[in-house]
């Protein structure tokens, strides 16, 4: 049953008034515009009025129902009023703004930032950025030293699992990239070196680029998109899930439980899977040098032995115990700064695998070159 009684008087080109009843609010809206739009049309009429006196209760949303019948008959430039308002209906149709209603939709356009604006708001990022790096790095390594001296109190279970989830679930993708790199690398040196008919160097190139870069960086690299985003996306989840803040409330340190075991599992596989590659480039180099150049086995494996010396292995594995420390660190710092949603989650995941990349061939660089000088 309406609460409302709507009242017609006029012709169409002439005067039209309306004469309303009973109550206007929201749960009856959509019923009285509907019958508000039939009985106006296209406001074909000389002039508008809404005679009010009836109204028992009108709301908020039947007030600016009517400024809105009012808006559209001056555009129309059809004079309009109301009449016989009571106090309280005058006072609900007042609280409208006008002015607000009668201003056109507009989107505020916001200036992009000035050079030097973007400058010194990316300065002051990249400051607050580093000390929160420094305080994580201070923690860490105090962790790890306390480690060390106290080894009962790490948790080796949780090593352990990471050791498995970093490196043995790893060694297929290792494996197969590394054989994959040690078969291109063979094929493209031995177009060249046949020319001058120095086929037997394809070993020593093979070999000193597998075991000196190629095999510590990419390996890192594989390392870093496998395993340091899903440890990000793993310490981002649980300060999602503020899981990391009951673990401070029970009493734990969040870098000594979570941060430590994914360090020390990454030390000890990181080195282990690039030994893995080193061997498997070398195989893969191997393979080209049997099949595609006619040599022994024996004259492949000699020249390659004479390639290099316990130096470049040792370097080579400290090169992988420096980059571990990197992929597992910044993943987990960048963990740390989720906060939000899963998008959160997302973004440290992506953030960590670029700041290890970055950080891996930047070192990768510095190591390249203090090398050469010690060597």
């Amino acid at each position: 049953m309406r609460e409302y009684s709507i009242k017609a008087e006029g012709n169409r080109g002439g005067s039209f008034k309306l004469f309303l009843s009973g109550a206007i609010a929201l749960d009856t809206l959509t019923i009285f515009m509907t019958e508000m739009n039939s009985l106006l049309g296209d406001m074909d009429f000389a002039n508008i009025a809404i005679d009010l006196q009836g109204i028992k209760y009108i709301d908020s949303a039947g007030a600016l129902a009517l400024i809105r019948i009012e808006e559209r008959a001056r555009r129309q430039f059809i004079p309009f009023s109301f009449m016989n308002m009571s106090a309280d209906t005058e006072r609900i149709i007042g609280l409208i703004d006008y002015d607000a209603l009668s201003m056109p939709p507009h989107m505020t356009e916001k200036k992009p930032p000035r050079f030097f604006e973007r400058l010194g708001s990316s300065t002051i990022w990249l400051y607050h950025e580093i000390i929160l790096l420094m305080l994580f790095i201070g923690d860490l390594f105090a962790s790890l030293a306390e480690s060390i001296i106290h080894p009962r109190f790490v948790r080796w279970d949780a090593v352990l699992f990471y050791m498995k989830k970093a490196g043995v679930d790893g060694l297929p993708i290792v494996g197969l990239i590394s054989i994959l790199i040690g078969l291109i690398m063979a094929f493209m040196a031995s177009l060249q070196l046949r020319l001058v008919g120095a086929n037997i160097y394809v070993a020593s190139l093979v070999t000193i680029a597998i075991v000196r870069e190629l095999g510590p960086i990419m390996t890192a690299i594989l390392v870093a998109g496998r395993s340091g985003s899903a440890f990000a996306a793993e310490i981002g989840t649980m300060m999602v899930n503020d899981e990391v803040d009951a673990l401070t409330v029970m009493g734990f340190d969040p870098i000594k439980f979570l941060v430590v075991p994914k360090v020390l599992a990454a030390v000890v596989v990181v080195p282990i899977l690039t030994l893995y590659a080193d061997i498997l480039g070398v195989l893969g180099g191997l393979v080209v040098g049997i099949i595609g150049m006619d040599l022994t086995f024996y004259a492949y494996m000699q020249q390659t032995m004479n390639s290099f010396d316990v130096f470049d292995i040792v370097s080579s594995l400290f090169k992988s115990i420096c980059f571990a420390v990197l992929i597992a660190g910044i993943s987990c710092h960048r963990g740390f700064h989720a906060k939000g949603g899963a998008e959160s989650v997302g973004a440290s995941a992506t953030s960590a695998v670029v700041a290890s990349i970055f950080l891996i061939v930047v070192t990768d660089s510095a190591f390249a070159i203090m090398l050469q000088y010690i060597r």
